[in-house]
């Protein structure tokens, strides 16, 4: 069963002062099945945020349609999103920044389970200035799981962190979506990022993008972390492209 159906025929920014305008996206479709972890690849700025502010509702100026399928009890889906920067309230603590995100009448415990699945338990206290990047990301990463979301949207979470730490943080994204299903939408512009945690990656062309590709990943999930297995499947499928 599909839960997202994009369809977007045309994303145009008006001109500004003397700058022309600027087509962003035209005749990108595809869809998403319930629970699937689908990556969005593509070069930097074709329009992979654009699209996601789309999915996400934020900008309506388009022409086209995209459909989310609510899983839960509501009548509307409910959405997390993950930022490339963590925006974290500055005067909440840790658990604070995680329960803002909650709705109404949700059991308080999940913050405290997701605080122990990102190994901050300790730090629920913590105000975000005495938190390292890393940390920031994953009370981010928390927050958005937190809400218990029938899309989770991405945008490129781990882009400004050292390899290793970002590998960490990609584990335990990975990990915490297994034990919490849900379906993901993450753009990224890591041809490696993507086959880690995709089931498929839609490849965009540069802009105004549209979908180049769908390649679904056959890598088994419990040999994701190998480095070495990564990039094997990325040579023989994707750079021969």
């Amino acid at each position: 069963m599909n839960a997202v159906a994009i369809d977007i025929a045309l994303k145009r920014f008006a001109a500004v002062a003397e700058a022309p305008p600027i087509t962003a996206l035209r005749e990108l479709r595809f869809t998403i099945s319930a629970d699937e972890f689908v990556c969005v690849l593509g070069p930097s700025g074709c329009g992979k945020t654009t699209l996601l502010n789309i999915v996400a509702g934020l900008d309506r100026d388009y022409s086209g349609h995209v459909d989310i399928a609510p899983t839960s009890a509501s009548t509307e889906p409910v959405l997390g999103y993950v930022f490339q920067t963590p925006r974290l309230l500055p005067w909440r603590t840790a658990a604070e920044n995680i329960r803002l995100a909650q709705r109404p009448g949700q059991d308080a415990r999940i913050v405290d389970d997701l605080l122990s699945m990102t190994g901050l338990s300790e730090f629920r206290n913590t105000y975000p200035e005495r938190l390292s990047v890393g940390m920031s990301r994953r009370v981010a990463l928390a927050r958005a799981f937190a809400v218990q979301p029938d899309l989770l949207l991405m945008d490129e979470p781990f882009v400004s962190l050292d390899e290793a730490t970002a590998h960490r943080l990609r584990l335990m994204l990975i990990d915490i979506w297994r034990q919490r299903p849900t379906t993901v939408l993450f753009v990224t512009h890591d041809t490696r990022e993507a086959v880690m945690l995709a089931d498929r990656i839609v490849r965009l062309t540069a802009s105004p993008a549209s979908v180049e590709s769908i390649l679904e990943v056959d890598i088994p999930r419990e040999r994701r972390g190998d480095p070495a297995v990564v990039e094997d499947w990325r040579n023989r499928k994707m750079l021969s492209l």
